[in-house]
């Protein structure tokens, strides 16, 4: 059931100020005008609240979500391709949310064969292929003004992880548990499906120690392996607090479900930088549309933060 609470400033009532002495405030009598909002499910299991953004953000734990209008993630969408690869394990029954146990929607259930990867393409296939791999808790959204750079000269793909952007995001124990073995054998499949020839990986940040074991175990499908700010030391594989947060018993599976901490303030925590909101908008999309997002990453933040502590990637 999605749930909306809009805030009303008060700025909004005139007989209202933070200056006023308590309980002397003469009551609001005027009619205000009703928020309209439609909720319904029409015979499937997600529910839609047609409302505008500017409304507010919101989440059901049956993947529900805001507004079917025009974004800067759909653009997006439309420059990829889905995929499939990587066989799905276990017994292929429904997904069901890990706090209430109840059957999880549509968009938050899993391929029942392949797992669906989403992935851009950019440049002519005749030439060396560049596989651009996005961090953590990134998308490869994050490599979208290096592909068109990269394709005067080169194949590059970029494609989003198991558990993030409009990849599948399997729920534990449902096809995937998001392990680093876990992760090496999906990329290894994935490589395997979309480039024939040996390619150049390019990993950025938390996901490089999975490159790593990847290109330890076949070097003679690469041609190179470059890293971008990977985690060295022991020191660096501590996950920032924007993110341990998530590793937390029980608030973590609750944080983990609000757009903005899950996928805002991760990002823009990470640096100086500000992010526009249409590009905020692509990165917080799956956290709107289904809870299997933010699970998602909830079981990425508790097995990194054990796999990191053991990664060969130290020196």
């Amino acid at each position: 059931m999605a749930i909306l609470q809009p805030q009303i400033p008060l700025s909004l009532y005139p007989h209202h100020s933070p200056t006023a002495a308590p309980f002397l405030c003469t009551p609001f009598k005027t009619p205000r005008k009703p928020l309209n909002l439609t909720c319904s499910s029409k015979g499937q299991d997600d529910y839609l609240i047609d409302a505008p953004v500017s409304a507010g953000d919101g989440f059901s734990f049956s993947g529900g979500k805001y507004s079917d209008g025009p974004s800067p993630s759909d653009e997006w969408f439309k420059q990829g391709k889905i995929v499939k690869a990587h066989p799905v394990s276990g017994s292929g029954d429904k997904a069901k949310d890990p706090i209430f146990g109840l059957k999880m929607g549509a968009a938050s259930q899993a391929s029942n064969d392949l797992f669906r990867w989403f992935c851009v393409e950019s440049g002519n296939a005749d030439n060396p292929t560049v596989i651009l791999i996005h961090g953590f808790p990134s998308q490869a959204y994050s490599y979208r003004k290096v592909l068109p750079t990269l394709s005067k000269n080169y194949h590059a793909i970029a494609f989003d992880w198991l558990g993030f952007g409009f990849s599948d995001k399997p729920q534990p124990r449902y096809g995937f548990d998001y392990t680093m073995d876990e992760f090496v054998a999906s990329l290894e499949s994935l490589i395997n499906e979309i480039a024939t020839e040996k390619v150049s990986l390019v990993v950025q940040g938390y996901f490089s120690p999975i490159a790593v074991k990847y290109a330890s175990n076949l070097q003679g499908k690469l041609n190179d392996l470059i890293l971008l700010n990977p985690p060295l030391t022991a020191t660096h594989a501590n996950l920032p607090s924007a993110l341990s947060i998530f590793s937390t018993f029980l608030l973590g599976e609750i944080f983990c479900q609000d757009p903005l901490r899950a996928s805002d303030k991760t990002l823009t925590s990470s640096g100086p930088y500000k992010m526009k909101e249409d590009d905020a908008m692509v990165y917080r999309r799956p956290y709107l549309t289904s809870g299997s997002a933010g699970f998602a990453l909830n079981v990425i933040s508790k097995a990194m933060k054990k796999d990191l502590k053991v990664s060969s990637i130290y020196i």
